[in-house]
């Protein structure tokens, strides 16, 4: 399973400490996080992104813009299939970024898709009618009616503005809870707590966020 890293702020920041915690943490987790990883951020109104097939850890990230917003994931590929960087998260499109990290076993629904993940962000924008948040509501309960058993669904999209969290895991919560760190500048949301932030908390299971 992946990690996951989103970060939204009221000022400018450098990306790069916080992104050097988060490869700390991905790098001692305890299940392989090394299939590659990947970058969004927001600036000057517009996304940069970045995807390596190296592991993040082993990545030697440079030249960052600053932001107010930042969404990273570190890819542990199902079964080991799949690595190839065209796999990697966030994906995206014109509107939204999206990271993901769960799995889902006996899905019913039709959808066009490399990977799972990138199915199910497929899926999510076939009910955006202009409001993402009640698109995520409405397709997460499709899915999850849908579907054998979820082992977990956790996953972050962001449409440039807003953060919008879904925290959902039927199984293992030290490993699937997303934690979320606050203070009067900035919300960091992360797969585990990272060194350089403090006051984690714990997001609700079976819940929406936005932030």
């Amino acid at each position: 399973m992946c990690r996951l890293l989103a970060v939204k702020s009221k000022t400018e920041f450098d990306p790069l400490p916080i992104i050097k915690s988060f490869a700390s943490m991905s790098k001692e987790s305890k299940e392989y996080q090394g299939h590659g990883w990947g970058y969004s951020l927001l600036s000057d109104g517009k996304w940069k992104i970045y995807k390596s097939i190296k592991p993040v850890w082993e990545d030697e990230t440079k030249d960052i813009n600053t932001s107010k917003l930042l969404l990273v994931h570190a890819r542990s590929a199902f079964r080991d299939e799949g690595i190839k960087v065209e796999n990697n998260m966030p994906f995206c499109d014109d509107k939204y970024q999206f990271i993901f990290n769960g799995e889902l076993r006996g899905v019913r629904i039709k959808e066009e898709g490399r990977i799972g993940a990138e199915k199910i962000f497929n899926y999510i924008k076939r009910f955006d009618k202009g409001d993402i948040v009640s698109a995520v509501k409405k397709s997460v309960g499709i899915i999850m009616k849908k579907t054998g058993y979820i082992r977990a669904m956790n996953f972050i999209i962001s449409n440039g503005k807003e953060l919008i969290i879904n925290s959902l895991f039927n199984e293992d919560p030290d490993y699937f809870s997303l934690q979320i760190s606050k203070s009067d500048e900035m919300i960091i949301v992360a797969s585990q707590p990272l060194s350089i932030a403090n006051n984690w908390t714990t997001i609700e299971n079976n819940s929406i966020k936005v932030i």
